[in-house]
């Protein structure tokens, strides 16, 4: 390194860790750990439902892929690189245990079960949608101070977890 990098660097240790960052992919991961990842805006990862279609319909995280059991590896062998960030979840922690595991076994690396699926999603407030869903957003939802400090209290209940 050059002078200028080590001096560039050395103000850059000494600097307070301000910005925070979103949470790792976890094998078993919280609600709190995917709400913060999509809060912050990572593009990088691919939520799965495994439930039928009917209750997929009626209500299921914003933005995920309605991929029952069934059809589940041809869809995500056509539609998703092996390296993708994936969450998954099903009706119950062992239906989403299974099909974490079945993509596991098919050769997809990042693969993080959603503990506790909708009912937990739903309880933090989670975003959302389907035909048996009215949400609204929340009071700091276009606050960006409200929506940091909502991360920084998420992502301590995160470290308490792990």
């Amino acid at each position: 390194m050059s002078s200028n990098e080590d001096t560039i660097q050395a103000i850059k240790d000494k600097l307070p860790d301000i910005i925070p960052a979103p949470p790792g992919l976890h094998s078993i991961a919280t609600s709190h750990e995917l709400k913060s990842r999509l809060e912050w805006g990572e593009p990088g990862l691919t939520i799965l439902d495994t439930r039928d279609s009917s209750a997929f319909h009626q209500c299921h995280i914003m933005g995920a892929m309605n991929t029952p059991m069934d059809s589940l590896i041809g869809v995500a062998e056509s539609s998703l690189s092996p390296k993708r960030d994936i969450y998954i979840y099903g009706a119950t922690d062992e239906d989403t245990a299974a099909a974490a595991n079945t993509l596991r076994g098919a050769g997809f690396q990042n693969v993080a079960q959603l503990q506790g699926g909708l009912t937990t999603w739903r309880e933090i407030g989670g975003a959302l949608e389907g035909t048996e869903t009215e949400q609204k957003p929340g009071a700091g939802a276009y606050n960006v101070v409200s929506r940091l400090n909502q991360f920084g209290e998420e992502r301590a209940k995160e470290k308490a977890i792990e």
